[in-house]
């Protein structure tokens, strides 16, 4: 019989899958920077670097347990959820695009259950 996830588990999780995001945000803005055809990608990189501070300041929030942390999961999921769905736009050509819509869609699920 498996344990029940604690709330401890799933704030630790949720700090991981935000760490995850951030990095992964932050290599696909600096990625996007470098394509050719930048232009079809200023969206993306605004959203990459919305959603990289989101996922900061609610990685800050959930490592000091901070009575804050249930609403910074909410702004952070829907960060996620736009820059995921931005970057799902590019996958297809874009390698560094793709990396970041999962780990985006990976950290926007974490959230969601911390902010339930």
């Amino acid at each position: 019989m498996t344990q029940p996830v604690t709330n401890a588990q799933m704030m630790q999780e949720c700090l991981e899958a935000c760490l995850a995001c951030l990095r992964a945000c932050e290599v696909c803005a600096e990625a996007c920077l470098d394509e050719p055809d930048i232009d079809m990608l200023r969206e993306c990189i605004r959203l990459d670097r919305d959603c990289a501070d989101a996922c900061a300041l609610t990685a800050r929030l959930l490592m000091r347990a901070s009575a804050l942390h249930p609403e910074a999961c909410r702004m952070c999921a829907e960060a996620c959820a736009a820059c995921a769905a931005e970057c799902e736009r590019h996958a297809g050509h874009h390698d560094h695009c793709r990396l970041c819509a999962e780990a985006c869609r990976r950290c926007e699920e974490s959230c969601r259950r911390m902010a339930a």
